[in-house]
């Protein structure tokens, strides 16, 4: 029972309402106020209450109301039915002659076995789970740490092999210069020498004009012939000039030749884990009729501006902070970078050594994280600002850059190779402007043609572009047949050549093929405000979703 100190303490509040108790109900186990004293007895007026005042209150066990007599509460246990009823149903009732016992010792024995499944769960169960918990702690650990290891050991694979290449083509331009030069000099020396014969016999030749009306007899007397001399011609120059000669055949060794050099390249070892174009090409199949979200994946990016992928099944993500994050499949963080931009990055992507870049509007740089800290990869050129990038397959980055004049914007994308320009995309044949000039982004992506993708947020069009700057088509989304107008934002191509782009306004995917031509929407998956795309390298799609924030991973191609 509780002391009156205690109860001043812990101020017990009415079950009903929110005053302090006064009584308490020994029979239903609840507290009340006097004001809820009469509702209580009014609710349950079947029932026989005892109300005492709340000090004197006896803790004990709720019997139920009997299901079959009015007003009783039951007291015994049925065996044979396994139900609770009340002596009148013994007695007299459907429950006369069975098997029973007190509902206290029910109670009694239910509550140890309670006690008795909970202490087992303490002292068996529990333990178990938390040391395979440990284990497989130890085995992620052990996991990460090898597939980091296998990123190291291809990173030097790939730094040995290009080694090998470069020292090979070195040989090969070396080679092509000396030949080159032996070539030449032999032709110029043949050259000179037949100069010089032309110009020797030119003297001969004006020298005998003087002579054919010369009346001196002694200086013709002199004239010796010199015909003789040159009529054997000097002999031809004929060169071998070598031809540069490879075998092209996928899967043999390399083979390139050229004169007497012969150069061999190997491969010494398996394939890197991370050449995953190449097996997408060959492991992929078609669009399947369902599309499957396989993940959904909540973050703390309200709004989620850009997802990265990263291998397969992690994600660098952006918002509207300094921060970007690298987080897997199952929305655990594995790593967090602080960037140096004043607000927030404009566009983030990963090369394809898996480096993170992103670019810093104020300082007008592409930037590339190294070892947890940013390096400056690309300055824009004077009076542009970047924005928007994309890292190609043949290791270039695409990048949008914007030119602010009053309230509009010239907008065009630069191609680098490295540090270096590579080509400028914003004229098409005719010198007309490809992009609209208007203050929002241009987002793009490379196909396996070498085809640029570009979502023209502007003009609401997706543009594509070959290799050279043409426009070879623009995409509306009126064959989508969508009610509300087409609103592209992210677009990304995948191993099939095809074109995906989100349509923020119909909260759906348009996918195209390369040629434009429209094969389907994604839009029964809960797509609400996608915005950011990217496809990791099981082909898989992930979506970020603009306002809630979450990621969700989708399989919308089927394997070959």
């Amino acid at each position: 029972m509780a002391t009156s100190t205690s109860w001043a303490q812990d101020v017990i509040t009415c079950n009903l309402c929110e005053k302090a108790a006064q009584q308490f109900c020994n029979s239903c186990q609840v507290s009340l106020c006097e004001t809820c004293v009469k509702k209580h007895r009014d609710e349950f007026k079947a029932l026989p209450h005892d109300i005492v005042p709340f000090l004197d209150r006896k803790i004990q066990v709720v019997f139920p109301e009997c299901q079959e007599h009015s007003g009783q509460r039951c007291e015994v246990n049925c065996k044979d039915c396994n139900k609770p009823v009340c002596v009148k149903c013994i007695v007299s009732g459907n429950h006369k002659g069975h098997d029973v016992e007190e509902l206290t010792e029910t109670h009694e024995n239910k509550i140890r076995k309670i006690k008795s499944d909970t202490e087992e769960m303490k002292a068996k169960l529990i333990p178990k789970y938390q040391k395979e918990d440990v284990e497989i702690g130890k085995d992620i650990s052990k996991t990460k740490s090898r597939l980091d290891d296998l990123g190291k050991e291809s990173k030097k694979l790939r730094k040995l092999w290009h080694q090998e290449v470069d020292k090979i083509f070195d040989k090969i331009d070396s080679l092509s210069q000396s030949l080159t030069e032996k070539n030449l000099n032999t032709l110029q020396e043949y050259h000179n020498k037949i100069t010089d014969l032309i110009s020797e016999m030119n003297t001969i030749v004006k020298q005998n004009e003087k002579l054919f009306t010369s009346n001196k007899f002694t200086e013709v007397k002199k004239y010796q012939s010199k015909s003789n001399e040159y009529q054997d011609f000097p002999e031809h120059v004929d060169l071998e000039l070598p031809s540069l000669k490879s075998n092209i055949d996928q899967g043999k060794e390399l083979i390139i030749e050229i004169g007497g050099f012969r150069a061999t390249l190997k491969q010494k070892s398996p394939p890197s884990p991370s050449a995953d174009v190449s097996r997408l090409t060959t492991g992929i199949g078609k669009l399947m009729d369902q599309v499957r979200v396989i993940a959904t994946i909540p973050t703390n990016y309200k709004p989620l501006w850009g997802v990265a992928c990263v291998g397969v099944a992690e994600a660098w993500i952006y918002g509207n902070n300094k921060t970007i994050t690298r987080i897997d499949i199952h929305g655990t963080v594995r790593n967090t970078v602080t960037t140096t931009c004043k607000y927030f990055p404009g566009g983030i992507s990963v090369t394809r050594e898996r480096e993170l870049i992103y670019n810093d509007d104020n300082s007008g740089t592409v930037n590339i994280v190294r070892h947890g800290k940013s390096e400056t990869l690309i300055t824009a050129p004077t009076g542009w600002r970047p924005w928007r990038l994309s890292c190609t397959r043949s290791g270039d980055i695409l990048v949008h850059v914007y030119k602010r004049t009053g309230f509009q914007s010239k907008n065009k994308i630069i191609r680098y190779q490295g540090k270096n320009i590579k080509q400028e995309i914003n004229k098409d044949g005719q010198g007309n402007r490809i992009f609209k000039d208007v203050s929002y982004s241009l987002i793009m992506s490379e196909n396996n043609n070498e085809d640029v993708c570009v979502s023209d947020t502007n003009a609401n069009t997706v543009v594509v572009v070959d290799n050279t700057g043409r426009v070879r088509f623009r995409y509306d989304g009126t064959p989508a047949r969508k009610e509300k107008s087409f609103y592209p934002r992210d677009i990304v191509t995948d191993a099939l050549s095809q074109i995906i782009v989100s349509d923020n306004n119909n909260n759906c995917l348009h996918i195209l093929d390369q040629n434009g031509q429209f094969l389907r929407s994604v839009d029964n998956c809960g797509l609400e405000g996608p915005h950011g795309l990217s496809v990791d390298s099981e082909g898989r799609l992930w979506v970020g979703l603009l306002n809630t924030g979450e990621m969700k991973v989708i399989k919308y191609v089927e394997q070959s």
